[in-house]
């Protein structure tokens, strides 16, 4: 494994081991405006959400790698402590990054990227129009992390208003995951895109006591088939089976099929049942997994 002292590297070059290890990022599309009524839109990677008791999100417009100065974005919430952070979905993406674009102070990166700027209800920014999701925020503190290259200035902004566009909602009125189409950050000019194909769900442990991976026997835990993530499926369950589930498992066609093309041969046996196992958390049926693994 290669370990790196962040002291022996230079601002360049932990800017790309970290921004390509710590990702995918969600952006902030920031608009903000200056005490003259300057209006500037900028995205920012070093973003998400802190709390929901307020609600409140914080993004970073690091001072510049290069050069060392810093973001019109920083300049305008220390002059006008009000943003709106626009979400960002595939739809406009590309025109996302255009706004990233260091155009001079007094350019309106909305025309610059083709946006459509909407009044805001509670404060001064304008609102992007094609965003799925805006939120008109308050800034309640700048962080400076730091004064040389590449430094944080942690923005803590609290969210008072959180206008959604009807069509990324379900049937409850909540935002469905699949319609939202996000986009996020990675490392470089990389960004990946949450599709329905993508998406996956876990089961929170919240609201039960799993008995843990070390609950399990030895050869499960150390099963040459079984990955960690199957290891995590079967240490959520609340409690282990009873013998006579785990015996009824026994007559099942799968598992029955096993048993009698491996009398006498233990080792095969037991890779078997774990890839048996392995296939039925594939397929969520985490219960009837856990009862093959304990044959």
């Amino acid at each position: 494994m290669l370990s790196l002292n962040t002291s022996d590297l230079t601002p360049v070059q932990l800017q790309n081991y970290l921004q390509y290890a710590i990702a995918p990022r969600p952006i902030c599309f920031v608009s903000t405006i200056d005490a003259a009524g300057n209006i500037n839109l900028s995205p920012f990677s070093f973003f998400n959400l802190f709390g929901t008791n307020p609600p409140m999100c914080a993004f970073s417009p690091a001072r510049r790698v290069r050069d060392n100065t810093t973001k019109h974005t920083l300049e305008n919430v220390h002059e006008v402590k009000e943003c709106v952070i626009n979400i960002v979905n595939y739809a406009m993406v590309q025109q996302t990054s255009l706004a990233s674009t260091e155009y001079a102070k007094g350019i309106n990166e909305f025309e610059k990227a083709g946006f459509k700027m909407l009044e805001s209800q509670m404060v001064k920014p304008p609102r992007v129009a094609e965003a799925p999701v805006q939120l008109e925020c308050l800034v309640r503190e700048v962080i400076a992390l730091g004064d040389q290259h590449g430094a944080g200035n942690l923005v803590m902004a609290e969210i008072k208003l959180i206008h959604i566009k009807e069509e990324i909602l379900d049937g409850d009125g909540k935002i469905d995951q699949e319609k939202i189409d996000l986009v996020a950050r990675l490392g470089g000019d990389w960004y990946c895109r949450v599709t329905p194909e993508s998406l996956f769900k876990v089961a929170k442990p919240l609201a039960t006591l799993g008995i843990g991976v070390d609950a399990l026997p030895f050869a499960v835990r150390n099963s040459k088939i079984l990955t960690g993530n199957d290891l995590g499926m079967l240490g959520n369950v609340e409690i282990l089976p009873t013998a006579d589930e785990i015996d009824n498992m026994r007559w099942t066609t799968a598992v029955k099929d096993i048993l009698d093309a491996t009398i006498g041969d233990e080792e095969n046996r037991s890779r078997e049942l774990h890839e048996l196992a392995h296939q039925l958390l594939l397929f969520g049926n985490v219960n009837d997994a856990l009862k093959v693994v304990l044959i």
